[in-house]
């Protein structure tokens, strides 16, 4: 029998959060595999699944009581127990998990590079939320860089496939593309990719007091706070990736750049007590990006190697762009974990931090 322990947060009030003990059967049914989670990322990407834990079904990776959820996290995990005959013990996987010290899946679609979790609840979700990769055969997996990964890999995959959707459309004809919670991690993978690209002027809209670190880090041509969108030149054609998903910053961005608001697209909720309805915009009709769509759209144009190879080498990149300036604390236990998962909802933390959890005291994982 193992003791596992769950950190939940209730559906309609995400600030209260319950530590849950469950005891999981030690006896594994036919493919099973018993994983010990290790330490997770919390970014405001993870209170991003929480707001669209409905609307786009996060809450369902993880089940758990009515009116409580789940909130998913990347991070790393080692397989402790396996009834899967292509699953050994001792591995270390990277992927989703809950804010947990286990969680028990049911293996399938297994190969060199990865497994996924193939349980029934499972089944409605894009393979790219159920799949585990498997450290000894990541290419670029280097142990020291773990918490690093955990922080930035999923992120900067959707930064890159937005920027490769813009790419594929010749960025709806924009000049400049505007980028909202400039601050935010996925916000500054978006913005180093276009840097990249080299096609477009990137422009930051960030918080007042987060104006100097967006200015330093180089991956924005021009920084603005969201009370000077107004300023920027509304003569230009624009795209706008919104990662604050503030109803008012929307509303002004496009009310500003009008029918030069060639694209919308929605992707983050770092602003999530500031959303609100948005129709009848002048401009592009915002939508929401959802990146799997994009995956299996490019995968079936460029080949899955291919277009892994090409996100894999932007992401090498990126790593080394964010050993200038990313700062990774850790976090060990239940108690610091509740308290830093409450500095993340309340966008206390460090935009230049990087906060890595696990519930398991220092020393014990």
């Amino acid at each position: 029998m193992t003791k596992t322990q769950t950190l939940e947060v209730r559906k309609d009030n995400w600030s209260e959060t319950r530590l849950v003990t469950e005891t999981l059967d030690g006896d594994l049914a036919e493919n099973e595999v018993l994983l010990k989670v290790d330490r997770l990322a919390l970014t405001a990407n993870n209170i991003s699944y929480a707001a669209s834990g409905d609307a786009l079904g996060y809450w369902g990776f993880f089940p758990a009581e009515e009116g409580w959820g789940r909130i998913p996290a990347m991070g790393w995990a080692d397989v402790i127990a396996s009834a899967h005959p292509g699953i050994e013990v001792g591995e270390r996987v990277w992927g989703f998990f809950p804010f947990a010290t286990h969680l028990k899946i049911l293996a399938g679609q297994v190969s060199a590079q990865q497994f996924c979790d193939v349980s029934s609840h499972r089944a409605e979700y894009a393979p790219v939320y159920c799949q585990f990769t498997r450290a000894a055969t990541y290419p670029i997996y280097e142990e020291v860089r773990e918490d690093q990964d955990s922080l930035l890999r999923g992120l900067f995959m959707t930064s890159w496939l937005v920027e490769d959707f813009m790419n594929v459309n010749d960025a709806f004809g924009a000049q400049a593309c505007l980028i909202t919670s400039a601050s935010s991690k996925t916000s500054i993978a978006l913005g180093h990719c276009v840097k990249q690209r080299g096609q477009l002027k990137s422009i930051g809209v960030t918080s007042a007091g987060n104006v100097a670190l967006c200015e330093s880090l180089g991956c924005y041509d021009q920084v603005v706070t969201y009370d000077e969108i107004a300023t920027l030149e509304a003569s230009q054609p624009v795209v706008m990736v919104d990662m604050a998903g503030s109803a008012r910053v929307l509303s002004d961005a496009h009310q500003h750049f009008a029918d030069n608001m060639k694209y919308s697209c929605r992707v983050g909720l770092t602003h999530y007590e500031e959303t609100g309805a948005v129709e009848g915009l002048p401009g592009a009709t915002p939508e929401f990006f959802f990146a799997p769509g994009h995956i299996q759209t490019r995968s079936r144009e460029l080949g899955a190697a291919e277009l892994m190879m090409r996100l894999g080498g932007a992401y090498v990149g990126f790593r080394k762009f964010c050993d200038n300036w990313l700062k990774v604390e850790r976090s060990y236990g239940p108690e610091a974990v509740a308290r830093v998962y409450q500095d993340v909802l309340a966008g206390k933390t460090d935009p230049a931090s990087g906060q890595i959890i696990s519930l398991w005291q220092e020393g014990a994982a």
